[in-house]
């Protein structure tokens, strides 16, 4: 028997206005599960967010959590933990009051608020930090001081509204993979907002795509990323090399696209136009028996540490960009023709996008 999820979200609508914001979204989170909803701004992420929370009220739809209807909960009464981009400490007390905050509104003694704050700042590496000013740490620190004060009262459920979008680039990279290994060690659900699709990858367990009120595509990031259900979700995920093609042949499966045929892995029932994603790495020099050709014309290339990102212009159809891992003397100058090889487990049909 198939447990019920912890949190099920069943078609829900939400309107602000003329304005719609939620459009039939579902969604369940498992127990333990990190879910994270990624999409453009207005979206309808944080709408989500805050219908979860109780913060706005559901227009249709349901929201259950361990089998209950939330409808008639109070937000106090929910049990649920909050962590917003602004952080909202409160710059007039110490890391250990601000953390505090929430025990002592349970009523907690004083001798269990301080075990409790000690050991949330363990957790996220500020052990020994307790009576520092909030405004002499870094961003960072002052993130892990938000994330300790939303974890201390032991939340049921964790809620995050974009955690770390207000940190750098360098410094996110590096809570990234952090804030998920505390969340799994002390084994709290949560559901995060991001617009950010690296920070989706390096956080969820499942990633639930949105885009203009709907849920386009719920998966595990690894699946999202291999196999979008539509050219929308690629796009949003960044990847650019989406042709326009007709199956021509179905076994073994061989579409026609404007750069030329492509046969590739798998199979296809119908004849019907589709789109054909190849994803960034799906480029190579060195061929292989099962690698597809790719001449062109080099227009651009940049490098970007672990690899060259560029574009290439074939003789018919768009440019194609790559993530190519080279030797600087294998790639030709700017300009001159280049011969690419395509791993063809790199390349997936889309559907064709449906018309709302």
């Amino acid at each position: 028997m198939i447990p019920e999820p912890l949190l099920g979200i069943t078609h829900l609508y939400k309107s602000f206005g003329s304005t719609v914001a939620l459009e039939d979204v579902s969604l369940d989170v498992d127990q333990g599960e990190i879910v994270c909803v990624l999409g453009p701004s207005g979206c309808g992420k944080t709408t989500l967010l805050r219908l979860i929370a109780g913060l706005e009220t559901v227009d249709r739809g349901d929201i259950s959590f361990a089998g209950r209807d939330t409808s008639g909960i109070p937000v106090h009464e929910r049990g649920f933990g909050f962590m917003f981009q602004e952080h909202a400490l409160f710059p007039h007390q110490n890391v250990a009051q601000n953390i505090a905050f929430g025990l002592k509104m349970a009523d907690l003694d004083h001798q269990a608020v301080h075990n409790r704050v000690a050991e949330v700042l363990e957790l996220v590496g500020l052990a020994g930090m307790s009576d520092r000013s909030v405004d002499s740490l870094s961003g960072g620190e002052q993130q892990r001081v938000a994330l300790a004060r939303s974890l201390a009262p032991s939340p049921r459920l964790l809620l995050l509204d974009e955690p770390l979008g207000s940190l750098d680039r360098a410094l996110r990279q590096r809570l990234m993979s952090e804030l998920r290994n505390i969340l799994k060690e002390i084994g709290v659900t949560a559901i995060t907002v991001t617009h950010d699709q690296q920070e989706a990858f390096a956080l969820a367990d499942k990633i639930v795509v949105m885009d203009a009120g709907r849920a386009l595509q719920t998966a595990t990031p690894e699946t999202v990323y291999r196999r979008p259900n539509s050219p929308t979700v690629a796009r949003f995920l960044g990847l650019v090399n989406l042709l326009p093609g007709t199956i021509i042949q179905t076994v073994p499966l061989v579409v026609q696209t404007e750069v030329g045929p492509f046969p590739i892995p798998g199979t296809c029932p119908a004849s019907s136009p589709v789109t054909l994603l190849i994803r960034p790495e799906a480029a190579s020099i060195g061929s292989n028996s099962s690698s597809i050709q790719l001449d062109g014309t080099l227009t651009s290339r940049s490098f970007r540490g672990g690899h060259y990102q560029i574009e290439v212009a074939c003789p018919a159809g768009p440019s194609l960009t790559f993530e190519l891992r080279a030797d600087p003397s294998e790639l030709p100058a700017v300009g001159e023709s280049i011969q690419l090889h395509l791993d063809p487990g790199a390349i997936s049909l889309l559907p064709t996008e449906r018309v709302r």
